[in-house]
């Protein structure tokens, strides 16, 4: 995306959304395409793991290994890139000057890096612990306690996991959607209905922000979050250990009283 000058850098903000639509679309594929390849790596590695120990399998699991690294941080990169073209689509609004492209897209670049953790590190350390766990199951990898076992499985980026408005999991919602202020979670159709019948205050308990239909999106990292939380709560099913965010510190205290 270059940048431009004169007429060629107005683009009507309708024609701008469908273009950042597509591509956000095609954006998305490709990662659901690369999210597949890092589950089939995975698989491999145990595979290899589970049918023989030799100082040959042994390299072989270190370069998938190594390739998956590589591709967690493309894969990043392209959350990061398919975040920054939904956000232009839908808040770019024409201004008396020519709009400088290049310049807002590297801007949306590095907002998302700085509001969005990388993805790779849990998904790195889910590929270890399932390559350790192969040979030593119930056991801590070295130089770590049995508590971060644990913790690993509630790892997610979610601020809440079920929809404030019906309840739901965020892993049942139909058509998941995010603030993009405030990071709350909701099935779209109820929150749109929310937002035209109580003038958008956030329905999360203890949550100040009022929000605008236009900045409630399924973002780029949404639905790889949500697949995230489907896949833990598969390898948890029955230790009903999913930690729920939804309620801040402050509405948890007014509840206390």
């Amino acid at each position: 995306m270059t940048s431009t000058s004169g007429h060629r850098s107005v683009i009507p903000p309708g024609r701008l959304r469908t273009l950042t639509s597509m591509l956000e679309s095609d954006n998305q594929s490709l990662l659901r395409d690369m999210r597949n390849a890092m589950n089939m790596m995975k698989e491999v590695a145990v595979d290899l793991e589970t049918d023989n120990k030799s100082e040959m399998v042994l390299l072989l699991v270190k370069e998938l290994e190594n390739g998956l690294i590589q591709l967690l941080e493309t894969s990043d990169e392209c959350l990061h890139f398919s975040s920054a073209i939904q956000s232009i689509g839908n808040v770019y609004e024409p201004g008396p000057q020519p709009t400088d492209f290049r310049k807002l897209f590297d801007a949306e670049i590095a907002k998302s890096k700085a509001t969005s953790p990388a993805q790779n590190q849990t998904f790195l350390r889910q590929f270890r612990e399932a390559v350790w766990s192969v040979h030593h199951s119930g056991q801590p990898m070295p130089g770590e306690e049995q508590e971060d076992i644990i913790m690993t499985s509630l790892e997610h980026n979610l601020l809440n996991v079920t929809c404030p408005l019906i309840g739901k999991s965020v892993t049942e919602l139909v058509d998941p959607v995010r603030s993009m202020d405030c990071k709350h979670i909701y099935e779209k159709k109820a929150i749109m209905q929310h937002i035209k019948k109580s003038g958008g205050r956030c329905p999360v308990a203890g949550c100040p922000k009022v929000l605008q239909a236009q900045r409630i999106v399924c973002d780029a990292f949404l639905l790889m979050e949500i697949e995230d939380l489907r896949q833990m709560g598969k390898q948890t099913a029955g230790s009903g250990v999913v930690e729920d965010f939804t309620m801040l510190p402050e509405a948890a205290e007014d509840d206390e009283e």
